[in-house]
């Protein structure tokens, strides 16, 4: 059950991987000090480049704060440690240095004036040459040997990078080491860190039932259980179609659908349960959909990124009807037992 877990994570992580380098993977945002999130990484990092490397960094002061999936983020000091310790396999210095800069039209390609927080990750390694510079940023072009990389590392920082608002550029020569500086825009005033939950006031029943629209069945059946272990009663669907004929035999208060769907997709199915049961609050959930759902959902839809935990799914549930759907509710209750915690869904 291990390894099958293990293989299922590492299946995620690759498909989240191709999603960044497309630009279509939902990104969770939140307002971030890049300083402390290289901090929090510091002991991971040293683990990962191994002994014969030596980490330094510079941080520096009165660097702002930038708005940006915290996750992804972590994803691209990461790859690009990694990258650094590739191109040093004798051994060598790796620096993680921060900062803010203001830029001017057309100073950085692609990037509008304004101020932006910098992080740059520099090795002494082997450098690249101007044939491989070309083509770093392609997915699966890689210069290791078979088995020995992906070639999805660079592409996944471009991609994390430019969904953010940002940039990478990259200065190397052969034999005189590489620079990865990524710009990512500075929040023009200050704002507080995001929260991870934001509950309501509770309630003691829920009004009417949640409508959970799934074509995945093993899926569909695991979000059932983790919401009527919490309390919560359910109805399941396996596309639109069926759930609207359920919707109008029995009360429901709230939507969790999919968006992308076999047939009717998640957005339409919400906008014609609104018509008929304008009453029912949406809650949608997708891998990556996000110009579908940004195209066609009115601003601020409630989402729900997949992969996510039992803890994830019942503090959104709970934001939105009002209820505590935290772990700290479900104290005592099956969704508690270790078969369960920290299952990604």
């Amino acid at each position: 059950m291990e390894e099958i877990h293990k293989a299922g994570e590492r299946a995620a992580g690759l498909t989240r991987q191709l999603l960044a380098f497309s630009r279509k993977q939902m990104l969770q945002p939140r307002v971030l000090d890049c300083n402390a999130v290289v901090t929090d990484m510091e002991v991971m990092l040293r683990r990962l480049i191994g002994e014969d490397i030596s980490l330094v960094t510079v941080l520096g002061r009165g660097v702002g704060k930038v708005r940006v999936d915290r996750t992804q983020l972590e994803q691209v000091i990461m790859n690009l440690a990694v990258n650094a310790r590739d191109a040093m396999p004798d051994g060598g210095r790796l620096v993680i240095e921060t900062g803010v800069v203001r830029l001017h039209s057309h100073q950085v390609r692609a990037l509008p004036k304004g101020l932006y927080v910098t992080m740059t990750v520099t090795d002494t390694g082997s450098g690249i040459d101007e044939a491989t510079a070309t083509r770093m940023f392609e997915p699966f072009f890689t210069t290791k040997e078979v088995g020995k990389g992906t070639g999805l590392g660079l592409s996944t920082v471009h991609g994390i990078v430019e969904q953010s608002g940002g940039a990478v550029v990259v200065d190397s020569s052969p034999g005189k080491g590489a620079s990865f500086r990524v710009y990512l825009p500075a929040l023009a005033a200050p704002e507080t860190a995001d929260e991870d939950e934001h509950p309501g006031a509770r309630r003691a029943q829920p009004i009417g039932a949640v409508l959970i629209v799934e074509d995945e069945a093993p899926l569909r059946s695991m979000v059932a259980r983790i919401l009527q272990r919490a309390g919560y009663r359910t109805v399941e669907a396996a596309n639109g179609e069926e759930a609207l004929a359920l919707a109008r035999t029995r009360p429901v208060e709230l939507l969790l659908t999919d968006v992308v769907m076999p047939g009717m997709n998640g957005v339409e199915l919400a906008e014609r349960l609104c018509r008929e049961r304008g009453e029912a609050s949406i809650l949608f959930t997708s891998g990556y959909d996000r110009e579908l759902l940004a195209r066609r959902a009115a601003p601020g839809a409630n989402f729900l990124p997949k992969p996510f935990t039992p803890q994830a799914l019942l503090a959104k549930v709970g934001e939105i009807l009002g209820t505590r759907g935290s772990q700290s509710d479900t104290e005592g209750r099956s969704l508690s037992k270790p078969r369960l915690r920290g299952r990604m869904l």
